[in-house]
């Protein structure tokens, strides 16, 4: 029987196994070190009320990816909770299942995210109206003009993020928006880490797209953009991302694949034909209470587990110092999440958008103040109506914030820090400590591959893996790339587009990540 052993059941390697099963006939045996399924992706239930790690909007300009989620669940096709209290109109779906009662079903979101800076809302992307300028004051929006008028004429050489973002908006824009924010999620300032990350996250965006947009829809209030950081809606599983990729494991299972939770990957050994020979895991039995020895053998082998574990679990001869050195050093982010539930916020919902309870209708805020350690705060009754356990009653939040793995916040104790983050909430006039209902803490490390460090050697590592050719590396941490959810999916769906073809080109795979190279490199195809 012909196999293929898939490292990871995040988005990419449940993606890679569907794929798999879908269009050949090759087995896959997915291998996951945690006890579930989606990884960053996945949905945690707390007493009922669900949190979403990290905020995954469901939308995609690739038709394979959405073609994927539309197999497992369809679009709804009858208001859901949240319509129906709000008399809100939504785009429904001819013969689309009722959320009211059915689960499988993608709903309908409006993407609702800004900048809470100067204790005053700011849209994100920044947008060309009077309250923008408004909260900005005359001073800062003079600055900000001028700022931009700057950087259009007298362009940085980009050798950072710092001027990425600075040749893109200004400097006063970047210094307001930017600079602390991004500080906060990489622990280093913007002059330090590569640009690379914006030009995969945000390359998209800047201050002249923003104008252009708004022209646009001046002129033709119907203009939809498909920038993914300009769109106003996306579609989203009732119970989160999770419940879609518990529902993709259970059609791999069904279709034939094995899934493996529990299992530690802690070898690969390479062959004297210089292919991967095999895999060997450690598989904790939970009757016995210990690991348990295990070794896979497979044709194939789909990495998306961190390149800092793969590389150190490597069993080869001639892997170069330099290369091991290189990867086993490269940085990560890891972040703690605090999901609050409260009786409500005291934040004012001064928006066009009609909401349960009037609550603001983000779905997450870039808390942008100096003076708390936070990063974004999620809405979840805005991601679902069924997100939280009564969505008229209570308000679930989920606090989020960047750290590394054995520092300062990483260390602190659940009930410190659940108290330190519900104070900076109190701090930002954001809620009122009486009103704190329950609050859960969840650690999740490697969340971010960092742009700096040993990055910068980056290459060497690449090439060396890519010399393997049954080796393909997918997903976020597999290439340690910051990949978007679809991004991850579509380099599940070139790996295996290149067993299919028995290519061993795998340069499509590392470029997936750039939504214009790649699709540009699949026109020319």
């Amino acid at each position: 029987m012909k196999q293929a052993v898939i490292i990871g059941a995040g988005p990419a390697g449940l993606t890679a196994a569907y794929q798999l099963l879908k269009e050949t006939d090759i087995t896959p045996i997915i291998l996951e070190q945690s006890s579930h399924i989606g990884g960053i992706s996945r949905t945690v239930n707390y007493k009922g009320n669900r949190m979403d790690l990290g905020g995954h909007r469901f939308f995609s300009k690739n038709e394979e990816v959405t073609k994927i989620w539309a197999e497992l669940m369809p679009l709804q096709g009858a208001p859901a909770k949240d319509d129906l209290q709000t008399g809100r109109d939504v785009p429904l779906s001819d013969g689309g299942p009722d959320p009211e009662k059915e689960d499988d079903v993608l709903l309908i979101r409006n993407r609702v995210s800004r900048i809470f800076y100067l204790r005053s809302f700011f849209d994100y992307p920044i947008t060309i109206k009077p309250a923008t300028f408004s909260n900005m004051g005359l001073r800062r929006t003079i600055a900000a003009g001028f700022g931009y008028l700057f950087s259009c004429i007298f362009k940085r050489k980009e050798n950072s993020l710092e001027d990425f973002y600075i040749n893109r908006f200004g400097k006063p824009l970047y210094s307001m928006f930017f600079e602390d924010y991004t500080e906060k999620l990489w622990g280093i300032h913007p002059s330090k880490i590569a640009p690379d990350w914006g030009a995969q996250r945000v390359k998209e965006l800047s201050l002249g797209k923003v104008i252009a947009d708004f022209f646009k829809k001046l002129i033709n209030p119907r203009y939809q953009t498909k920038d993914t950081s300009l769109i106003e809606q996306f579609q989203y599983p009732k119970y989160g991302p999770g419940q879609l990729w518990e529902k993709m494991a259970d059609e791999i299972v069904r279709m034939g694949g094995e899934i493996y939770l529990n299992t530690r990957v802690v070898e690969l050994n390479v062959g004297v034909d210089g292919k991967i020979k095999n895999v060997g895991t450690r598989i904790y039995d939970d009757f016995l209470k210990k690991e348990l020895e295990k070794t896979f053998v497979g044709m194939y082998y789909l990495s998306s587990m961190p390149i800092k574990d793969l590389i150190a679990n490597f069993h080869a001869p001639d892997l170069p110092q330099k290369v091991y050195d290189t990867a086993v050093n490269l940085p990560y982010r890891d972040f703690i999440t605090v999901g609050l539930l409260v009786d409500k916020l005291k934040l004012e919902n001064k928006t066009k958008h009609v909401t349960v309870g009037n609550i603001v209708p983000d779905c997450w805020i870039y808390i942008q103040e100096r003076d708390v350690r936070i990063g974004r705060l999620q809405i979840f009754n805005n991601w679902s109506p069924y997100m939280p356990a009564d969505n008229e009653n209570t308000v679930w939040i989920g606090l989020e914030y960047f750290c590394g793995e054995g520092d300062e916040m990483w260390n602190m104790e659940p009930e410190e820090f659940i108290r330190f983050a519900i104070s900076e909430l109190v701090k930002i006039d954001v809620i009122d400590e009486d009103d704190v209902l329950d609050a859960t803490h969840l650690r999740v490390k490697k969340a971010y591959p960092a742009y700096f460090g040993t990055y910068k050697d980056f290459g060497l590592v690449r090439d060396y893996l890519d010399r393997f050719d049954n080796l393909l590396c997918i997903g976020r941490n597999g290439q340690h790339r910051y990949n978007n959810m679809d991004h991850s999916m579509l380099t599940a769906i070139e790996a295996v587009n290149l067993i299919k073809e028995g290519s061993t080109d795998k340069h499509i795979l590392w470029e997936v990540n750039s939504e214009q190279e790649y699709h540009e490199e699949k026109a020319a195809e």
